[in-house]
């Protein structure tokens, strides 16, 4: 069983900047470092905790209470915790909903987890609003400040880190619909870190989805004989992935159609000439306004990134259209190719957690793979 909070073992946080806030430790002591960032996300701390697109992430969450609904085993997006660490306000070790299989707490300890309580996240969250994304270290162990601030200095910069590697399958495999579904077409997943409502949400329309490790040329997953393509989301910095990059240029040229989701909406960007930069903090939460261009209408979305697609590249990319823009700051949200069935958004339409506005772009991917099937 995990500790309980009675326990009140001290932990502190530093910022790259000096910043330092002190608190109590939750989850597994130790220490632990990554970029800082935070979720203004009021549920779904579990689906957020094992997004794969957190990884190497320290996770700020802005709710006060964490923890209190415990765990739920269905309620996971990969096989493990996958953020690096988590900072919240009020922390419960015990979990007050029926259906629980467990407590945060043992499922932070049972994933090596290191996090820390009783702090303002109010504060911390102005601070990183105005100073920008930066590294942090968590500490419950104990060891000098001196010592931590030298750790720090030695974490890599997010910019320039492709991380999906680290959370990539190690082996193609196969997820297919439920019994009784028909199977109506196949969809080739590119895994760079895919949460399983994504493919969830493919099977849950007939799909039968073979999912490929993100180091698979574009002629193995051409040679399944595939109806679409499926870029999925995952964590690092989009420009230093220049494999796949040349990848899913080569999966453009084979005319499939093809749905690409946060990490895989900005290597399809790449691979057309546009670029992508770092933002200043990112969007991170289940509250984000878009604008579909193509309808008018808005959509409240579920969003996790810390890069985005740079607007003034597209002037040199005039086969690529803007579909989608977040109404809070005008970043490009989402991007199609002109004349094909080429598509992808920067939110996560599968949207676990979050609200289902988008969950019509699965609808619309299935519906360009059926229209090319029939045309053949």
């Amino acid at each position: 069983m995990g500790k309980t909070r009675d326990s009140k073992v001290p932990a502190v946080l530093l910022l790259a900047d000096g910043k330092r806030f002190e608190g109590h430790s939750a989850g597994a002591l130790g220490i632990t470092t990554g970029e800082i960032a935070f979720n203004t996300g009021m549920y779904g701390y579990q689906e957020i905790f094992t997004d794969p697109s957190y990884h190497r992430q320290i996770l700020v969450m802005a709710t006060a209470h964490i923890g209190n609904y415990g765990v739920h085993e269905e309620e996971v997006e990969s096989k493990k915790v996958q953020i690096a660490g988590l900072v919240t306000k009020n922390y419960s070790s015990i979990a007050s909903r029926a259906g629980a299989s467990g407590t945060l707490q043992d499922f932070l300890e049972r994933d090596a987890v290191v996090g820390i309580c009783d702090l303002d996240t109010r504060a911390l969250v102005r601070h990183i609003r105005q100073s920008g994304a930066m590294n942090a270290i968590i500490c419950s162990d104990g060891t000098d400040e001196s010592e931590l601030m030298r750790r720090l200095e030695a974490v890599p910069s997010m910019e320039g880190l492709e991380l999906s590697s680290e959370v990539t399958t190690a082996a193609e495999y196969d997820a297919v619909p439920a019994v009784g579904t028909v199977s109506n077409s196949r969809v080739a997943l590119l895994d760079l870190g895919v949460k399983r409502s994504i493919v969830q949400c493919l099977t849950d329309r007939g799909c039968t989805v073979r999912v490929f490790p993100m180091h698979t040329s574009a002629e193995e997953m051409l040679a399944w004989s595939p109806d679409g393509i499926m870029l999925s989301n995952g964590p690092g910095d989009p420009g230093a992935m220049l494999e796949t990059v040349e990848t899913v240029k080569a999966l453009v040229d084979s005319d499939k159609p093809i749905f690409g989701i946060c990490l895989g909406h900005q290597v399809l960007a790449l691979s057309q000439g546009l670029r992508t930069v770092k933002m200043f903090n990112g969007h991170r939460g289940v509250n984000h306004p878009v604008k579909n261009l193509l309808t008018g209408k808005a959509e409240i979305t579920s969003q996790n990134h810390g890069f985005v697609v740079d607007r003034d590249s597209l002037q040199a990319a005039p086969d690529v259209e803007v579909t989608h823009i977040h109404l809070n700051d005008d970043t490009v949200a989402g991007i199609a190719l002109k004349g094909r069935p080429v598509f992808s958004v920067q939110y996560h339409p599968e949207a676990s957690a979050g609200p289902h506005d988008s969950r019509y772009l699965f609808d619309q991917f299935v519906e360009n793979m059926e229209r090319v099937v029939v045309l053949d």
